[in-house]
């Protein structure tokens, strides 16, 4: 799941991202409204996180532009007021929820995840097989058989990367952009670290390399 924080409040916003990178979540951090709606605009985002005082462009009328054009992305809003009228207006702009300053981080995990399930209904199981390898995306677990294979949360969000093409070649270009956020500008290497990782603990046979073009997730 990629993830867009548009937030003005720059110790704050890293924070986030870091805390919802821990989580598994790739996250793109900007911090005014323009940049806000050209990035979410530009990028299939799963969710964006999107507060109300910004320069530039304040939220409601980032929300506003987004729906305008037919975005349809969960948006989450944050803002340092509090009120009924506020959150009404928020929310009539097509924003999916509100959360009001200082918040909880477990609060705001917790709500980012509804907006994600709730996205989710009436699309396929979140639960993707595998020849016996079975890939949870809502309860971010893995089973081989009955066993549970314990993995990091960037060897998870790899994986689901694979399990939901499973079968098709996924070229590491993609995973990178779906896993690492914008700002990464490491070793592309290191895709090949998280699927040798992914091979030692689910078994090599079930991802392939096929050079130069990717990787495939096989039933065995």
């Amino acid at each position: 799941m990629r993830l867009l924080i548009v937030e003005d409040e720059k110790r704050l916003a890293t924070s986030l991202a870091k805390g919802l990178a821990a989580e598994g979540f790739a996250v793109d951090v900007v911090h005014d409204g323009r940049e806000g709606l050209h990035r979410a605009g530009e990028t299939p985002y799963d969710l964006v996180v999107l507060d109300i005082m910004l320069p530039g462009l304040n939220g409601y009328r980032v929300c506003a532009a987004l729906r305008a054009a037919g975005n349809d992305v969960p948006i989450l809003m944050l803002t340092a007021k509090d009120g009924e009228y506020d959150e009404a207006e928020g929310l009539d702009t097509g924003a999916d929820d509100y959360l009001t300053k200082p918040f909880s981080y477990v609060v705001l995990v917790a709500r980012i995840r509804a907006l994600l399930r709730r996205r989710s209904n009436g699309r396929p199981s979140p639960r993707l097989d595998v020849g016996g390898l079975s890939v949870d995306t809502a309860r971010r677990t893995v089973h081989c058989g009955d066993a549970e294979v314990p993995l990091t949360a960037k060897e998870f969000a790899v994986l689901e990367q694979l399990a939901v093409r499973a079968g098709e070649v996924v070229g590491k270009a993609a995973i990178l952009e779906h896993v690492w956020d914008f700002a990464y500008d490491g070793d592309p290497n290191i895709v090949e670290v998280y699927v040798s990782a992914l091979r030692r603990k689910i078994g090599a046979d079930r991802i392939q390399t096929v050079r130069g073009a990717g990787y495939r997730l096989v039933a065995r």
